[in-house]
């Protein structure tokens, strides 16, 4: 049973939505401020799981968070997609043109670019966390400072909304990890997605060949992401991801890359969320 999450931010952040999405029981939360600090607090046990953005539909791979997973030896256990939208708030009874400053996350900052350059005496400002900011505005009486956050985070804080879904790309969706330190509970018979890493060189041929197993097997690829290996200079790792019919097909494909390819590690196996 889950009881306590480590997410990265504060209540009404969207790692805070998708603990309360995904999990069928009601879970308490450990508001971080870095996936650094969610990473520890799940290694020392202060919680069961951990929430953690992998991917966005509109900036790509958050590459840190799964070198974070494979080199503390967690586990993906399961994944969710949430459509995010952004939205510009403040302190009730402000427009838009008392705003002097925005502070958000560097992601959602670039997700919003467009909206901005519509109003350009707004100064752009990088921070931590979506929701904490919207969190500070309302503890501090900050006005004339904007947020860029979640509806759930302006009704938390009380903030007004000043402007809805600012985001340049209506369809923005972000994929996360559920993080265990075991490996998953799901059965074999229902598990049809996972995350690999192994490592590759530039020898002519090598990483085609391991793909061609997992074509072979009835793999669908769904994402590869190289990340270089840093004590090796033109060496790579590469996160892959696949979905698959049967767990046999991923077996089998499991028990020849292991022979093929170098350092081969299976960082989850789950079940599809995109079904």
């Amino acid at each position: 049973m889950i009881k306590t999450v480590a997410i990265q931010g504060v209540k009404g952040s969207f790692h805070h939505i998708v603990a309360q999405q995904f999990f069928e029981t009601s879970v308490d939360s450990i508001e971080c401020l870095t996936f650094d600090r969610v990473v520890d607090s799940l290694k020392a046990e202060e919680c069961d799981a951990a929430i953690m953005a992998l991917e966005n539909s509109i900036a790509g791979s958050i590459i840190p968070n799964y070198a974070l997973i494979d080199k503390q030896g967690l586990h993906i256990v399961g994944e969710h997609y949430l459509d995010i939208q952004h939205n510009l708030m403040a302190l009730p009874n402000q427009s838009i043109a008392d705003i002097e400053e925005v502070y958000s996350h560097p992601m959602a900052l670039l997700q919003c670019k467009e909206f901005f350059k519509k109003h350009p005496h707004i100064k752009l400002v990088e921070d931590k966390d979506t929701a904490e900011v919207a969190q500070r505005i309302s503890e501090k009486k900050l006005k004339g400072i904007g947020a860029i956050a979640s509806v759930a985070a302006a009704e938390i804080f009380g903030l007004d909304i000043l402007s809805h879904s600012i985001q340049t790309i209506k369809h923005n969706e972000t994929r996360f990890a559920i993080v265990k330190r075991t490996n998953s509970e799901v059965s074999e018979n229902e598990i049809n997605k996972a995350s690999v890493k192994f490592e590759a060189n530039h020898k002519r041929g090598s990483l085609a060949t391991i793909l061609n197993v997992m074509s072979d097997c009835k793999l669908n690829l769904t994402k590869i992401q190289s990340l270089p290996i840093i004590e090796t200079p033109w060496k790579y790792a590469f996160f892959v991801d696949v979905t698959f019919d049967s767990y046999d097909d991923f077996k089998k494909a499991k028990s020849v890359i292991e022979i093929m390819g170098e350092e081969f590690k299976v960082l989850g196996e789950y079940i599809n969320a995109k079904l």
